[in-house]
């Protein structure tokens, strides 16, 4: 993995940690209405994302080469106005929950993928081996990596609209 995969996941995940770390329990579990999700259940799902990430980079370790797979843009990752319904596994949990508990989580989970990437002693078969997304289709284990990042700042974005109309000002 580069040192920009590295720098980006990790100045990603404290700029979720401070959107979120200062909240009390009522504005973390707090809705807009009720089709959307809190601050809580956005955060659960990025826990569930990640994990779910990692076991795919895991599983598409152990797979051949595959020398056909192509980079995908990633750019409309990051476009809000696209909404893109959460596969059922990644949807989170609708019990309000503790901001230190997803803290605990989101660490878990970062640690989970840290543990698994440093089992690769060369990083270029990141690049040559796969995995469908349920999304994207085909990609690449690096763009996997990327888009655990790209997926966090997308809802980063979320979170600060939601603090803005639920009127938080941490």
């Amino acid at each position: 993995m580069s040192n920009l995969h590295n720098e980006n996941l990790a100045d990603t995940r404290n700029r979720l940690l401070n959107e979120i770390s200062l909240l009390g329990y009522e504005e973390f579990n707090k809705s807009t209405d009720t089709n959307t999700w809190s601050i809580a259940q956005v955060s659960h799902h990025l826990v569930l994302t990640e994990k779910a990430f990692t076991r795919a980079i895991e599983y598409g370790l152990k797979q051949v080469p595959n020398n056909q797979v192509r980079k995908i843009s990633l750019h409309h990752a990051m476009d809000r106005t696209k909404k893109i319904e959460a596969p059922e596994m990644v949807k989170p949990n609708l019990e309000p929950i503790d901001v230190l508990q997803v803290i605990d989580l989101l660490n878990d989970s970062r640690n989970y993928l840290l543990t698994v990437l440093k089992t690769v002693k060369d990083m270029s078969i990141l690049e040559e081996r796969s995995v469908v997304h349920p999304v994207f289709g085909e990609m690449p284990l690096d763009q996997w990596v990327e888009l655990i990042y790209l997926h966090e700042q997308r809802h980063i974005d979320q979170i600060k609209e939601i603090k803005f109309l639920l009127g938080i000002s941490t």
